[in-house]
């Protein structure tokens, strides 16, 4: 994601005339908000985002209505979603903004984070996944954390990839502090914003595995040992 940057241009989509103060009142306040917050969706993001659906004024117009309730929009055209474990999640943006490129839009909605990424993303990162070994195979016990399977390596949790065909909840445009439902963690601010590809998350995903400590312990080639058996000095023994 960008920095923060306020729009000022109008927001026309389409060939036709623009009526004048057509969705101006909400756009007006997304840019009248306050402050430098990597949560607040700008002018220009929400025109990205409608951008994605197949009749962008109709949505804008909807929001202007409705500023504060959730949307609905198609994946696979302007963004594919990687769907993943809350603190997972944590953990790979953690890593992106650290040691990475950063990231594209984030959101979180019913205990899972939302990861806005290239379109494509969602058909292959499950691939990389399992090509480099790291897929959520059937040692993978549950879907929270990564977890130890069977074999003794880390894998990643299973993740819900949205890409063409599907579609996203996303949260509403202005979100007050004690709002529940959907929340914006990185809300879009520009009308192109940089979208992380499926190698970058396949990196962000490798780096959590790797750090999270394995909670089961080391399988041995050796026989275990029983704890009342009898122990002799054979190094006596004539």
């Amino acid at each position: 994601m960008t920095a923060w940057l306020p729009d000022e241009t109008t927001l026309h989509h389409g060939n036709g005339p623009h009526p004048a103060g057509e969705d101006a009142d909400i756009f007006a306040v997304l840019r009248e908000q306050a402050g430098n917050q990597a949560a607040q969706v700008t002018a220009a993001g929400a025109a990205w985002l409608a951008g994605a659906a197949a009749y962008p004024r109709s949505t804008l117009a909807q929001w202007e209505s409705h500023p504060s309730a959730p949307g609905v929009l198609p994946c696979g055209s302007a963004f594919d979603v990687v769907n993943v474990p809350t603190l997972f999640g944590r953990r790979m943006l953690e890593h992106l903004w650290a040691d990475g490129p950063g990231s594209g839009p984030v959101a979180t909605h019913r205990g899972r984070m939302l990861l806005f990424a290239s379109p494509g993303t969602a058909q292959r990162l499950p691939s990389l996944l399992d090509w480099e070994e790291w897929g959520s195979g059937p040692g993978t016990r549950c879907a929270g954390d990564p977890q130890e399977p069977q074999d003794g390596g880390p894998r990643v949790p299973p993740l819900l990839c949205h890409g063409a065909g599907d579609a996203v909840t996303v949260p509403p445009l202005t979100c007050g502090p004690s709002a529940s439902g959907p929340r914006w963690v990185v809300a879009p601010d520009t009308r192109n914003p940089w979208l992380p590809g499926p190698d970058v998350l396949l990196w962000a995903c490798v780096r959590v595995a790797r750090s999270v400590p394995s909670p089961a312990p080391r399988i041995s080639i050796f026989p275990p040992t029983d704890q009342g058996a009898k122990v002799y000095d054979v190094s006596r023994r004539r």
